[in-house]
């Protein structure tokens, strides 16, 4: 098991599966033990070498200690492992039952299980062409969704813009070099700067899915405002928050919103390049679109395309849940491993990757919340006598 963008290696798991009995050791690494920043991973690991057991208490207890049966998949996530795993018993009957381990492992949004497809793109077809909004997680994906847009779309694709510098937003480009790519600048720089981090770590996730694949950043910058698109009066806005440059298209005729990664639906939202403050700005932006009427329908890229402000109200009920559990933890001088076992408000229990995602948000973002709060804290001045 490692930890953090470097992978820095924090001990090992090992799991035994005896007939129906199973459970788990873990170990820490003795590099980690050693290490001046080190912390214990889980309330129920104390920071000592060798190995630390752990069995299911009941039936509905998890076989692995807290914080990493905490990134298991809930009671949704499960039901899609086990169904692309019956259709793999069908094609290899010798395939075994899945384990708890199984399921543990099989916790990836980006997975081999769905090509690594986890993002709605996009295209609006006019009399002037086809524009195609974000081409997905890999050369294969953009290629497919060239096939498909040959086959579907009444017009040729004349332009290819890509959100956010995300990979399941520009790693398709591939497919599209003999068309014009845009981004906004930030995106665009920041596609060079993190693509080939991007493409070795989807590798590594995905597998077959990403042969072939070499990041491609966009290589025009979008241009601002409102144009024509064959009748259609669209608009590109600038917001931020979810990344520090954030695409979004508004269609005036129709009234839809392609609100990019600024947006989720059903589903816990993604933080690594987060800032919370600038993201619940952009949402109430968005929100008064919509409340004026020049917003109907959102397309989210994560989550189902819906009426309304749902998916808004949903990312922003989850934000400023999110803000206020970080500072009013590290206002208590909780340390992450408490943060994570924390209970999570029931209203969100049935949003898609919500165990991973929410300890995910709180390793990128508590160490922030942590910082700022020594900050307010003073130290008195002494004055020798």
């Amino acid at each position: 098991m490692c930890i953090g963008k470097a992978g820095l290696p924090v001990g090992s798991l090992t799991y035994v599966r005896q007939g129906r009995r199973e459970n788990c050791a873990f170990a820490y690494d003795e590099a980690w033990l050693a290490n001046p920043a080190r912390f214990n991973v889980s309330a129920d690991l104390q920071l000592v070498p060798g190995h630390q057991s752990h069995r299911a208490a009941s039936a509905h207890d998890s076989v692995f200690h807290g914080a990493i049966a905490d990134t298991a998949p809930d009671a949704w996530g499960r039901r899609v492992i086990a169904r692309d795993h019956a259709k793999r018993r069908k094609a290899d009957p010798h395939l075994p039952a899945l384990t708890e381990l199984d399921y543990l492992l099989a916790v990836d949004d980006f997975s081999r299980a769905n090509g690594c497809n986890i993002i709605n793109t996009a295209w609006l077809t006019t009399p002037a062409g086809t524009l195609v909004l974000n081409t997905g997680p890999s050369r294969l994906y953009g290629e497919q969704q060239r096939a498909a847009l040959a086959r579907m779309a009444a017009q040729p694709v004349r332009r290819v813009v890509n959100l956010n510098l995300h990979p399941d937003y520009f790693l398709g480009n591939q497919a599209w070099s003999d068309v014009p790519t845009a981004a906004l600048p930030g995106s665009r720089a920041g596609m060079q700067a993190e693509g080939k981090a991007y493409e070795d770590n989807l590798y590594r996730l995905c597998g077959d899915w990403m042969l072939g694949t070499e990041f491609a950043p966009a290589r025009h910058d979008i241009q601002l405002g409102r144009f024509d698109w064959g009748g259609h009066a669209l608009e590109w806005q600038r917001l931020q928050g979810h990344t520090g440059d954030d695409l979004v298209l508004i269609d005036h005729t129709t009234g839809v919103l392609f609100a990019g990664g600024l947006v989720f639906a059903d589903r816990v939202p993604t933080l690594p390049h987060a800032d919370v403050p600038q993201w619940i700005a952009s949402l109430q932006v968005m929100a008064q679109w919509i409340a004026q009427g020049t917003v109907k329908t959102v397309v989210p890229s994560h989550g189902p395309v819906h009426s309304g402000a749902r998916g808004v109200n949903q990312t922003l009920d989850w934000l400023r849940w999110l803000h206020a559990r970080l500072q009013s933890s590290a206002q208590q001088g909780l340390d992450i491993s408490e943060v994570l076992r924390l209970p999570i408000p029931e209203r969100f229990a049935h949003w898609a990757a919500l165990r991973p995602e929410y300890a995910r948000n709180v390793t990128t973002l508590y160490p922030r919340y942590e910082t700022e709060q020594l900050s307010l804290q003073t130290v008195p001045n002494v004055t020798k006598q």
